[in-house]
């Protein structure tokens, strides 16, 4: 006997189930508790830098389940749910234990009345029961892996239920096993259709019925391994088996419902460890709309919305993410089964010409590249098409060539293009027999290349043979019913295995051991306060970021005398610690030329601060750098990721154009030249109306070291901003002409 010390269930227990009405979604209490990754090694701020794989193969295979509060009573919700998880343990192949305090049977397996009388030690124990906390603790004595917890009623009713499952997450974490819920579902023990071939499908969920659509992929005959059902999180989460389902060698792309993410890092751990390896991951991650809690004093923290760093590291990380659960079922589809594209080419082939230019039309928006094909191609092509057609792509071939022999000639004759990796064919709508045959051509095609062909099946009807049979039919063909989600498809498989194909982990390079700058910078840091502008330049110094000539005076006499060390013209702006934007309180003075200008300018800050009740530490006189574009560059704290970067248009365009990237670090120096190719106004860098090219590797340089400060000061640094950073013409650097700061 496993765990004889406690001989039978306690009375507590029995009552639980029998007042619960042994349904296991009885309301409760509990949450996720924050769990520890104790992947090794770290990085300079005590981060993980490899995602922690749970080991979770005795979860989806077990040999031996408990089925803690069983029963075969008739209109008992648990009735239900122990009848199909022993029709999942038979197809599994695993010894199924009934677990209750009253019943000496369930469905004809002997029944046990205690977790402690299981007859063996047992792989996974679902919890059919109110509340789960106290099995948990008895679960401990008898070293079981894993727990399913159904119950609701925890962190999704309020901040009752959150305390609930603090200390749920607690007594898992104490117990040693590994536990799915509350607040899950049935779907992890479905039945998996098993004549299937080919990669998988692997699916994540944190609402059971959002993952009906790519579940129900199976009678298209698109094959699905797993359904991963996470609930609350309390204990497993969607990085855990984001994770461990990147190592599973039937997994062709993981489909991720996401309604928030437990730990940004974890997930961008587990994020990283798919790309490594390969694997795909689409994710619908609900909360586009949010526009964040943040109260934010600098420019960058403005600029940077919960939702927008989200969709940053996702992008950053290669997750592809979609808005619609159609979408996810479509791109999830394609990524499983297609094979790497032999080029990025797309062309788009048709019966009609309004079809093809409007295809192509939105593909090209989309940014899919239709290459012209060649002179040579045409001519081949015009072999088996009308001279007035359009064949230079879109390939329009007037309806009848697909009608005989030459149809196949002219699929064959397009995928031959080395400049071709994808071939699409919108049909708009069935015209047997002419369908028919375009679509047998196609697959027939499709099963003698290595080309990805794509069909978008146009009828709203969906019940055509060549529709159910010849193209569903097939493997090779991915068949869409919409052009929007044909296109979404396929940028994402072309953008992921781009994306892969030189993937390096930014992990690998992050840095480990504090750099000198950081023990520099630590001793200027102020705990809960805002730095000066002096202070914050300071600051800046010390990772090696140019600022202007500059003096920190408290008289006019050493402003005029800092005025002539300094050169002429001068900027002058009053510095304290309390001060954000100055110009607008009237704090900054520029284009100054003379002492009498320097004297005036002196008695006018300080009076304007004397009257604003603003503290001093004294007055900047400043170097007038005047010639470049105005960028901003900051650091901000996000609740999921911690430190993360920002870089966009700066000065007075901040706040009005609000162009701005996210980066969450680490990460290299491709990246941050990926942020500057997505802002709107990247052509200011590139000089326009007769401006030179600005120097846009000293800005990336200064993204870098900002990027390094962000992560050495992660846990002291609230906010930075350095606004504008003027990025001087090509091969002249970039200067932090102003800086906000702001310690945690």
């Amino acid at each position: 006997m496993l765990g004889s010390t406690h001989g039978t269930l306690t009375t507590d227990f029995r009552a639980r189930v029998e007042a619960c009405g042994e349904s296991p979604r009885t309301a409760v209490h509990s949450s996720a508790a924050p769990s520890a990754d104790d992947a090794v090694p770290l990085d300079v701020s005590g981060r993980p830098l490899h995602a922690d794989v749970p080991d979770l193969d005795r979860f989806f295979r077990p040999e031996s389940v408990a089925v803690i509060g069983a029963s075969d009573a008739e209109g008992k919700p648990n009735t239900g749910i122990t009848r199909q998880l022993i029709a999942w343990a038979e197809r599994v192949g695993a010894r199924l234990h009934p677990v209750h305090p009253t019943r000496p049977t369930v469905f004809g397996l002997t029944c046990h009345a205690s977790v402690a009388d299981l007859p063996e030690q047992v792989d996974l124990a679902v919890l059919l029961v109110a509340d789960p906390l106290p099995v948990i603790e008895e679960l401990a004595e008898t070293k079981v892996k894993f727990a399913v917890a159904f119950a609701s009623g925890f962190a999704e009713t309020g901040d009752a239920g959150a305390a609930a499952q603090e200390r749920l997450g607690a007594a898992v974490q104490r117990s040693g096993l590994r536990l799915l819920g509350p607040n899950t579902n049935l779907n992890a023990f479905e039945k998996f259709r098993e004549d299937l071939d080919g990669p998988a499908i692997a699916l994540i969920t944190q609402s059971g019925h959002q993952g009906r659509p790519v579940y129900t992929l199976q009678e298209l005959g698109i094959r699905l391994s797993h359904w991963a059902p996470t609930g609350n999180e309390a204990d497993l989460e969607t990085a855990d088996f984001i994770s461990y389902f990147a190592e599973q060698p039937e997994v062709g792309a993981i489909a991720c419902y996401v309604e928030g993410l437990k730990d940004g890092r974890s997930f961008l751990l587990a994020a990283d460890r798919a790309a490594r390896n390969g694997v795909p991951v689409v994710a619908v991650k609900v909360g586009r709309t949010e526009t964040g809690a943040r109260t934010a004093a600098s420019h960058t923290g403005k600029l940077t919305g919960a939702d927008t760093v989200v969709d940053a590291a996702m992008r950053q990380f290669g997750v592809i993410r979609v808005d619609g659960l159609d979408e996810l079922q479509d791109t999830a589809a394609l990524l499983a089964r297609a094979r790497r594209p032999k080029a990025d080419g797309v062309v788009v082939y048709s019966i009609s010409g309004g079809t093809g230019a409007h295809f192509s039309d939105l593909a090209t928006e989309a940014g899919l590249t239709l290459p012209t094909l060649t002179q040579a191609k045409q001519d081949e092509l015009h072999q088996w098409i009308p001279e007035y057609l359009n064949v230079a792509n879109p390939v329009d071939n007037g309806g009848h060539p697909v009608g005989d022999w030459r149809g196949r000639k002219i699929i064959d004759a397009i995928l031959a293009d080395p400049e071709v990796g994808v071939l699409i064919c919108p049909i708009t709508g069935p015209f047997p027999p002419m369908s028919d045959r375009l679509a047998q051509d196609l697959v027939d095609a499709a099963e003698q290349s290595d080309k990805l062909i794509c069909v978008i099946w146009g009828s709203p009807v969906g019940t055509e043979e060549a529709y159910r049979t010849t193209l569903l039919g097939s493997s090779r063909v991915a068949t869409f019913r919409t052009f929007g989600n044909c296109i979404t498809a396929v940028r994402a498989y072309l953008g992921h295995h781009r994306f892969t194909a030189g993937y390096r982990s930014p992990f690998e390079d992050a840095p480990r051991t504090p750099s000198p700058s950081y023990r520099k910078a630590q001793a200027l840091m102020r705990p809960s306060q805002q730095l000066s502008e002096h202070a914050a330049k300071q600051l800046l110094r010390a990772y090696g970021i140019r600022v202007p000539r500059e003096q920190l005076v408290t008289s006019a006499a050493a402003a005029v005398r800092a005025a002539g060390l300094v050169g002429y013209p001068v900027v002058m702006k009053a510095s304290g610690p309390q001060l954000g934007h100055k110009t607008e309180l009237g704090l900054v003075k520029i284009g100054l030329t003379s002492a009498s200008q320097i004297r005036d300018a002196y008695r006018e800050l300080t009076d304007i601060a004397r009257y604003e009740n603003v503290p001093l530490d004294g007055i900047l006189v400043c170097q007038m750098v005047e010639r470049g574009v105005e960028m901003v560059v900051g650091v901000t704290q996000d609740d999921l990721f911690g430190p993360t970067v920002t870089v966009g248009l700066g000065g007075v365009l901040v706040e009005v154009l609000h162009d701005a990237a996210v980066r969450v670090p680490p990460f290299g120096e491709d990246q941050a030249r990926a942020m500057l190719r997505e802002l709107r106004g990247h052509a200011l860098l590139e000089g326009v109306r007769g401006a030179p090219p600005a120097d846009v590797d000293a800005l990336v340089e200064v993204v870098l070291r900002i990027q390094r400060m962000a992560l050495e000061l992660g846990d002291e640094l609230s906010e930075l901003d350095i606004n504008p950073l003027m990025v001087l013409p090509r091969g002249q650097g970039a200067v932090a002409l102003d800086a906000l700061a702001i310690c945690r």
